[in-house]
């Protein structure tokens, strides 16, 4: 899926100072994805002294937990390979962290990993279900 957005043209450069707006870039981008398949955005970037989660959202009683890695280029490879099995430790502890903190009653969680790639004025997302 390609989303085309005003700030995505500015996200591709290299320079590491951009990093963190490349990152929020891929993230709207990954949230628009899922707000039009029918999720609800629970919480953005939340954190506890764990980590971080990317996106938490919420669709039929199902929390999803999105990692979300965006790329300019394919220097570093895709997205999903990013995702290692340190990474989704930790993902899984921030989870319980989340369903702890937040007095939840949900039982079912998916992992997903949305790779976006921005380029050309334009972000293809491709989303991960059930990733891990």
């Amino acid at each position: 899926m390609s989303v085309a957005g005003a700030n995505v043209a500015r996200m591709i450069s290299p320079n590491p100072d951009q990093r963190p707006a490349r990152g929020r870039a891929g993230e709207d981008a990954a949230l628009r994805v899922y707000e039009g398949r029918g999720y609800a955005l629970v919480a953005r970037n939340w954190r506890c002294p764990l980590g971080e989660i990317d996106l938490l959202l919420l669709r039929r009683g199902t929390l999803v937990v999105c990692e979300v890695k965006t790329r300019s280029g394919a220097a570093f490879g895709g997205g999903y390979e990013a995702v290692t099995w340190s990474k989704r430790r930790k993902l899984r502890q921030l989870v319980e962290a989340f369903l702890q903190q937040s007095g939840s009653r949900i039982r079912q969680v998916r992992f997903d990993v949305a790779s976006v790639w921005l380029g050309g004025g334009r972000a293809d997302i491709e989303i991960f279900e059930d990733a891990f």
